[in-house]
């Protein structure tokens, strides 16, 4: 045998003993075999979910807090007007704003606002009235921005879950201008509701005070209004109160400001604990910002009750009994299990905007089991009838192809293993997509070695001839189904994408294999005596 034959045959060897290490080896001590392969959702079970951000959330906020800001600023600058809230539409609406000061309120508005809204202005009576629209450009920026966080802050959930092998990715629009549609595929769930809540919740924290008079609690929205006049202030909203009593919890309700002592964005980390009678709770921590803040509040309304406000609804409102600092505590009739999720939900921080649920799918273990057999199954009958039809057909030579689709088949699982590739049934399908491209690429070479026999050359010129001439058709065609395979792979949602990432590995494996291995194959098997016939 030729020595450098010898070594490129030692080298084939070797790369294919570490392919068949990380596709057999266990991912890690104590682990089953073939465990680097983790299975994808539609062999092992799990949720399949497609949220819609609702992206009008965010902007309906933005719009809010813009109109309490200049709210604040008119009051600190002395210039007196009506009100200012959020207008039909994504506006802001400031409204019966003194002509004499009117040049002072535009000037404010243009020098903060200009790259945000656009202004009109209306003036009746001596009061000018002021609409800021929110710029086209802007909005869409904001819904884009707000998808994006959206998605980061589903995976910091899951990854807090630690579900193995998470799908999850921007796909599509609902008619919106943005793409505003993501995908959540979760492997190995075996309580989707559970894990559904919790991707799903918003997770909205805020800490504000309870009206000093007439705050509640009351029985109904209508007597909360009643004890207040028959309107509720400007600045004060009225919010759902469950207060824990015991077998005797109620339904109440308390009038709270509009602006919040502190919000989830002043908070550090949350962690599940106990209250004062045992029962589990969810400390928070605050951040510096946060805690001054929440420092001075407290010392300033000392006496006054605070209410925690999560989505909208108020778990619990102690009384302020002394200054605090940068920790409190949630209350209320938690299970460990919800202690332990609200305690996950604060510290991978709040949805920018709440989330639809528009499809979803579940999948279960026992249809897993059934696609991974049927997959098995029809790999076997598909690489079993290649082989019998390469043996027949090219007799001696087949065992050539055959050995080919061997390594091929190493190459490919064992990358997937290396890199930690899901495998789906999809994935499953290109395996053996993989292998007919592989059947192919030999076919092509020993066709055109019997055709270059038939025309009289030696079996060794023939076979090289063979290799040579055939190399860029083989180039060619597996380059074009390659390309086809990025842009599933870059378009596609998770299934398809491990279809994808299976197609292109095996179509580059079968370069390798159909080229360079087949070659050095026959290399082997002439040897260097002259071999007058060659069974192919």
């Amino acid at each position: 045998m030729q020595k450098n034959l010898r070594w490129k045959l030692i080298l084939i060897l070797v790369f294919l003993g570490i392919c068949t290490y990380f596709f057999v080896s266990p991912a890690e001590k104590g682990a089953p075999l073939f465990s680097r392969l983790p299975l994808g959702l539609d062999l092992k079970g799990g949720i399949h979910l497609v949220l819609q951000v609702v992206t009008d959330d965010a902007l309906n906020q933005e719009l809010r807090q813009d109109a309490d800001r200049i709210a604040q600023e008119y009051r600190t600058r002395e210039i007196p007007f009506a009100s200012a809230r959020k207008g039909n539409g994504f506006a802001v609406e400031i409204l019966g704003v003194d002509a004499d000061r009117a040049g002072d309120a535009r000037a404010y508005i243009e020098d903060t606002y200009r790259q945000k809204y656009e202004l009109r202005s209306k003036s009746l009576d001596g009061k000018t009235d002021y609409v800021l629209s929110m710029a086209p450009r802007y909005m869409r920026e904001t819904r884009e921005s707000t998808v994006r966080q959206a998605l980061e802050t589903i995976r910091r959930r899951v990854d807090a879950l630690g579900v193995s092998e998470p799908t999850l990715q921007i796909y599509g629009g609902s008619g919106q201008e943005v793409d505003d549609q993501i995908i959540v595929e979760l492997p190995g769930i075996d309580d989707p509701e559970r894990i559904k809540g919790l991707i799903a919740n918003t997770a909205q924290l805020k800490l504000a005070l309870v009206k000093k008079e007439q705050g509640g609690p009351f029985s109904s929205v209508e007597s909360a209004v009643a004890a207040n006049g028959g309107m509720i202030p400007e600045d004060f909203e009225i919010l759902l109160y469950r207060e824990d009593r015991g077998e005797d919890s109620r339904v109440e309700y308390l009038v709270v400001n509009r602006t919040p002592v502190i919000t989830g964005k002043d908070l550090k980390t949350a962690r599940p604990s106990t209250d004062s009678n045992g029962a589990p709770a969810v400390s928070f921590f605050l951040n510096s910002d946060g805690a001054r803040l929440f420092a001075l509040a407290t010392e300033q309304h000392v006496g006054e009750r605070l209410a925690i406000v999560l989505d909208d609804q108020v778990r619990s409102a102690p009384v302020i009994n002394e200054r605090i600092e940068a920790e409190g505590i949630i209350q209320g009739r938690y299970t460990q299990q919800q202690a332990n999720d609200m305690a996950l939900l604060l510290r991978s921080g709040a949805l920018p905007a709440s989330l639809k649920v528009l499809g979803e799918r579940n999948v279960g273990a026992s249809l897993g089991n059934d696609s991974i057999k049927s997959g098995i199954i029809a790999s076997l009958i598909g690489f079993g009838l290649v082989v019998l039809g390469m043996l027949i057909y090219y007799r001696l030579s087949g065992l050539n192809a055959i050995i080919c689709l061997i390594a091929n088949t190493i190459i490919l699982l064992g990358f997937m293993g290396a890199v930690g590739a899901t495998l789906t049934l999809p994935g499953i399908a290109g395996i053996i997509l993989t292998i007919g491209m592989a059947v192919d690429a030999n076919i092509l070479i020993f066709e055109r070695i019997r055709e270059e026999l038939r025309n009289g050359k030696t079996v060794r010129a023939a076979v090289d001839t063979g290799f040579t001439k055939v190399l860029w058709t083989i180039l060619d065609s597996n380059i074009t189904t390659l390309l086809a395979a990025v842009f599933l792979f870059q378009f596609g949602t998770g299934p398809i994408r491990g279809f994808a990432v299976t197609l292109s590995v095996g179509l580059i494996a079968n370069v390798f294999t159909a080229v360079y291995l087949s070659h050095r194959i026959f290399e082997l098997v002439l040897g260097s005596r002259r071999v007058e016939h060659l069974s192919i």
